[in-house]
């Protein structure tokens, strides 16, 4: 960058020269430039910052750890299943790092617009077919395209762990992800232009001895109706307000076996403490009540919350409801309020 000197400056380094006085000269050049210059590159855009990034991650540990159990009930094997890394690169840099044949899951990301692929590298998969057709699950050195019955196979694997991956995004989006088709080639998996940014998930998968890896790739465009809540502010308050049916259901088993008293109220009225000191056996107290044969009041704790009528089971007093209070009507129960102090029992 050029630098521009001052009259002065100039001035100075005139007579500096004509002094023959080098230090002097040295001191008058301008400091050199120490800004840091950041390279971009306009081919690849960052469209993910690093926060977001770090949601996407703990979104699909879960995913793992979810796909880790499905599969090892499906297999039979001890499955292990982690995030290696979460990466932003063009589709084409993604469709040149995987090999040709492999397995490439299109699905489909309802509600979100466009698509999603599962890569799932031909060791990993001729190793769940083996496992599933009664193989040791031994790591296969074959490299061709699936036949239609792999291709089956592999259909059923998918489609369980695209379930995982529903559950995994439930605290962002009721994402309902549906396997669209399978192909073998990259090239024949266009989904996006290839300079299109999208995050890649990479999955380091282990089944017994065998290792290889799961590849989930997510274009941009297909999450940025939702890229406002990839933070961690959004993620960490869903999971604190977020309540799963296995919470609920705890919930409920708990809450059921807690004791609370039920109170059937023929009438009341309030009283001066002198009254009540005064009062003996015999005397009669005039009740809030309208009729003798009206209904009472069956308190639930401290809430009213049915009508009932008194009676008895061989030789214990009981009460029948036969209403819920709140299906009574708020004219009902203002005309009864207002006829109370008329009526005793």
């Amino acid at each position: 960058m050029t630098e521009v000197l001052s009259q002065d400056e100039i001035d100075q380094l005139l007579t500096a020269i004509n002094a023959g006085d080098a230090a002097e000269i040295e001191s008058i050049r301008p400091a050199a430039d120490t800004r840091k210059i950041k390279i971009y590159d306009f081919k690849r855009p960052d469209k993910f910052s690093k926060e977001q990034m770090r949601t996407v991650q703990n979104m699909h540990e879960t995913f793992s750890r979810l796909t880790t159990t499905a599969l090892s009930a499906s297999l039979r094997v001890l499955v292990h299943v982690h995030v290696a890394s979460v990466d932003q690169l063009t589709y084409e840099e993604f469709i040149r790092s995987i090999p040709t044949p492999t397995t490439l899951a299109v699905i489909s990301m309802d509600p979100l617009k466009g698509q999603a692929i599962l890569e799932v590298d031909p060791t990993i998969t001729f190793t769940i077919i083996d496992r599933l057709f009664g193989g040791s699950g031994e790591g296969s050195k074959l490299n061709r395209e699936l036949s239609d019955i792999e291709h089956s196979v592999m259909e059923g694997i998918i489609v369980r762990i695209l379930g995982n991956m529903r559950e995994a995004w439930t605290q962002v989006i009721d994402l309902r992800p549906r396997l669209s088709q399978i192909e073998n080639n990259p090239q024949f998996a266009q989904i996006v232009p290839p300079t299109e940014m999208v995050v890649l998930v990479t999955l380091e998968t282990k089944i017994g001895d065998v290792e290889g890896m799961m590849n989930l790739c997510i274009p941009y465009l297909t999450i940025e109706p939702i890229i406002s809540k990839l933070s961690a502010q959004y993620w960490y308050s869903s999971v604190r307000r977020g309540a799963t049916t296995e919470n609920l259901n705890i919930l409920k088993e708990k809450l059921s076996t807690v004791e609370i008293p039920v109170i059937a109220e023929i009438g009341k009225i309030d009283l001066p403490v002198r009254d009540v000191l005064a009062l003996r056996a015999g005397d009669v107290i005039r009740l809030h009540t309208v009729r003798v044969d009206d209904p009472m009041v069956l308190n639930v704790g401290t809430k009213k919350k049915f009508l009932c009528r008194p009676g008895v089971i061989g030789r214990k007093m009981a009460v029948q409801i036969t209403q819920k209070l709140e299906d009574v009507g708020q004219e009902e129960f203002e005309e009864l309020a207002s006829e109370g102090d008329e009526n005793y029992e």
